[in-house]
């Protein structure tokens, strides 16, 4: 038995030139409403089809990327719904909203959230999502469908439960970490 935490594909989502902070709100929104845009790589198709159990957050870009795999979900959870970004209510400056994601994740990273969960909160429903994903694998090997930051949390909280990486959890699409129960002497 294994869990594959796997990251979606690519949203088809716009980013335009430059933008302010505060619309960052709608670009987040419109981000969560995206569907994925990219076939599935090789590998991802070869993990999907050892797959016992699959489960996956209930945002657009991950349940359209099970459906690129072929795949229905047998859970469906917002346990493994990414992290929300902060809101700055800010009109100035403009920048690309690339940049003002990094910017955002950034202060979440060093504490600021705002109105939306706060990186310890996250930390506790990964560590939720650990559990249940450990539990899943009772049934066999778990494909969890999610969103980067989560499944980096998760990880984390997979390997504080001994669980061992073939492969670490990466930002990129289509991405996928393996990992393995702890061998027990």
């Amino acid at each position: 038995m294994s869990i594959i935490l796997m990251r979606h594909g690519k949203p088809d989502h716009y980013a335009p030139g430059r933008v302010p902070a505060l619309a960052m709100s709608q670009w987040c929104e419109a981000y969560d409403l995206s569907l994925v845009q990219d076939l599935p790589p090789e590998k991802s198709w070869r993990l999907a089809a050892i797959a016992d159990y699959v489960v996956t957050s209930p945002l657009p870009r991950a349940r359209s990327s099970l459906a690129k795999l072929r795949l229905e979900p047998a859970h469906i959870d917002p346990l493994f719904s990414e992290v929300s970004l902060p809101v700055i209510r800010l009109g100035y400056p403009h920048l690309p909203p690339t940049l003002w994601l990094a910017l955002l994740r950034l202060l979440w990273l060093c504490g600021y959230a705002g109105s939306v969960e706060s990186l310890r909160q996250a930390e506790q429903r990964a560590a939720l999502a650990a559990e249940k994903l450990i539990e899943l694998s009772a049934r066999g090997n778990v494909l969890l469908l999610g969103h980067g930051i989560m499944n980096k949390l998760i990880a984390r909280h997979l390997r504080k439960s001994g669980w061992l990486a073939e492969k670490h959890a990466s930002s990129r699409h289509w991405s996928a970490a393996i990992y393995h129960p702890p061998v027990i002497s």
